[in-house]
């Protein structure tokens, strides 16, 4: 079992960074459950919407709008472990994340690398990603492997099938992987279990894990939903992964952007939940802020550590593991 550096918890020797008290803390999640009673949110897929109506929140199914009720997604919350095992191939390098137990991942999926050999800006490639991969493999302080980029030569359809078979190949480390859709994400649980010998084995070791992305402002598009109920239904670990933008896609305050992106990620994770009670999730974050200059999202500026920060307690607060973007 790989071990990595523990925050402080009460106290701060030296540096620190707090953003909230938990009076603060309980005000977002207090606005948070207003939005998502009120407000509600666009889920994509029929079938988690019946799964969310059957669990006793209120749906509009013409719009595919759901409305949760704040004891439903507290009970959500309250049903989620709050440590997840990260499993690998090999058990030297499974991981626990959860706890103020820090970790480190690489980050994906880019398309286009400078070539080491020409200095040349291309196009990624399956054997970039196998590369990556060893690095990866190689380096003590990543803890987890995402695969940063993806094989353009390879057909869309299948790229998702090639970075998980690169990545099995050529690390031992625990994969996080993403899906298109649930058809897709039914396929890489199929090459995870042939890897560990049964899918009942992969539950109990689980090398594999799924990311979905909501789409802000509140909404979980069809594949996002399906991602999220396949991974329930095999107990894979799941990361719901908001990626709101202040100024764009979110309010531009980050107070405004926390309940945003908080009502995101307490959707998916309530999803998963009433779908199969005790899905090991995780609270994620690479959410930021909008570069009004360029139109882009900027993943160096400070207010992406200042809203991973936040997010970060926000998880702490909830009792449930965290995935944040990093500078």
């Amino acid at each position: 079992m790989r071990k990595g550096p523990v925050a402080g918890t009460d106290s701060i020797v030296g540096w620190g960074l707090k953003i909230f008290t938990n009076d603060m803390l309980s005000k977002i999640h207090a606005a948070t459950l207003d939005v998502m009673e009120s407000t509600g949110l666009f889920m994509g897929s029929d079938e988690a919407v019946d799964i969310l109506e059957k669990a006793g929140c209120w749906v509009e199914k013409k719009r595919k709008i759901v409305r949760f009720p704040k004891h439903i997604v507290n009970e959500a919350i309250s049903l989620s472990p709050s440590h997840v095992l990260l499993a690998a191939r090999d058990s030297t390098n499974d991981f626990m994340v959860g706890g103020k137990e820090i970790g480190f991942t690489t980050f994906g999926v880019g398309i286009t690398m400078e070539d080491m050999e020409t200095g040349e800006v291309r196009e990624t490639t399956k054997k970039d990603v196998e590369q990556i991969a060893m690095l990866s493999d190689a380096l003590p302080n990543i803890d987890v492997i995402t695969a940063p980029v993806t094989p353009r030569e390879k057909p869309d359809t299948s790229q998702e099938f090639h970075m998980a078979e690169a990545c099995f190949t050529y690390s031992s480390k625990h994969y996080h992987s993403d899906a298109e859709n649930g058809d897709h994400a039914r396929k890489l649980i199929a090459m995870a279990a042939a890897i560990t010998g049964g899918i009942e084995e992969l539950r109990r070791k689980p090398i594999i894990s799924f990311c979905i992305c909501p789409t802000s402002p509140l909404q979980l598009i069809r594949g996002a939903c399906e991602v999220a109920i396949e991974a329930a239904r095999n107990r894979i670990p799941l990361d719901v992964l908001s990626m709101a933008m202040a100024g764009a896609s979110s309010p531009i305050s980050i107070s405004g952007t926390l309940v945003t992106h908080n009502a995101e990620v307490l959707a998916g994770i309530t999803l998963a939940q009433m779908t199969n009670a005790g899905t090991p999730c995780i609270y994620g974050s690479s959410t930021t802020t909008l570069d009004m200059k360029h139109a882009t999202a900027v993943v160096g500026a400070p207010e992406l550590g200042m809203i991973s920060a936040a997010v970060s307690e926000m998880a702490n607060f909830y009792g449930l593991p965290s995935y944040v973007g990093g500078l």
